[in-house]
């Protein structure tokens, strides 16, 4: 038997709906932060690693023969 469109569901089926939307929302909500803060930390890591921010090191100077 199929519901008909104006017949309600159980209480049992909404109370469970209701009780899951919270924390979907806020899982959502929290990938989404999840995914900026990342990022975030993924620029600030390629600004500390960027060529011209590092010091020169002093290379050693090759050996040298007297002969």
């Amino acid at each position: 038997m199929s519901a008909s469109p104006t017949q309600r569901p159980s209480p049992a089926y909404s109370w469970l709906l209701s009780s899951l939307t919270p924390p979907l929302l806020c899982t959502l909500i929290g990938c989404d932060v999840l995914l900026v803060g990342l990022v975030q930390v993924g620029q600030a890591s390629e600004e500390v690693f960027r060529g011209d921010r590092l010091p020169l090191l002093p290379l050693p100077s090759p050996p040298q023969d007297n002969n």
